[in-house]
């Protein structure tokens, strides 16, 4: 199965939210592959930092830019899961990588200014299956929400997404909290799931029931 984890803006997630993925999949003991296509190269930063730890769950992860399809191709032949973190733009990276895809998994900041960029890529999305990949699904799940209960930014973009009949909206919220952001960034190559968080552990692995259903 081939999820790219994509949007059309950055700064929302994607690569923690692809990093842990892929580590909740590797406690499953499932063989996946993590896609660094994103030449900031965050994720492929973690992949190396977990490969150094031998009693981690194994996450093999590769870096592939410009034209992503034969690869992805390749690689699903070859793992049960691969994790494609896409950088936050319109690119070749993305748009090749789509015409693969099983899953577009689209996170999104709970802001005017992020859900403003929606419309686009639901354009790329509805060219790419009505041209290339018909059974590609779309997915978005709200992400880097505030804790804080006085905002109500979550429940304004959960209403927006009502009117997106083509993108299915993940029941889950994915808040604002350090533990992401040291999962990816402390240099130690861990998912939540492997960190002592439980709100956040409950968030990834809500994530995945729902990503996988």
């Amino acid at each position: 199965m081939i999820i790219i984890i994509g949007s059309q803006k950055g700064g929302v997630g994607k690569s923690t939210l692809s990093i842990n993925i892929c580590a909740a999949l590797a406690n499953k003991g499932k063989d996946v592959i993590l896609v660094d296509s994103d030449r900031q190269a965050s994720s492929s930063n973690w992949g190396q930092d977990r490969a150094e730890n031998p009693a981690l769950a194994r996450v093999n992860f590769v870096q592939k830019y410009d034209n992503l399809r034969a690869t992805l191709k390749d690689l699903n032949t070859r793992y049960e899961y691969v994790i494609v973190d896409a950088a936050g733009r319109d690119s070749k990276e993305l748009r090749t990588g789509l015409v693969a895809a099983d899953i577009l998994l689209m996170p999104v900041r709970p802001s005017q200014f992020d859900l403003d960029t929606i419309p686009t890529l639901q354009a790329m999305v509805s060219e790419v299956k009505e041209e290339l990949n018909p059974d590609l699904k779309f997915k978005a799940v709200l992400s880097m929400a505030s804790t804080n209960p006085m905002i109500h930014e979550t429940k304004e973009a959960e209403e927006y997404f009502k009117d997106c009949e083509d993108i299915e909206l993940l029941k889950v919220v994915i808040r604002e909290r350090k533990i992401y952001r040291d999962s990816i960034y402390a240099g130690r190559g861990l998912g939540v799931v492997e960190m002592d968080n439980a709100k956040a552990k409950e968030e990834i692995n809500q994530l995945m029931a729902e990503l996988f259903a």
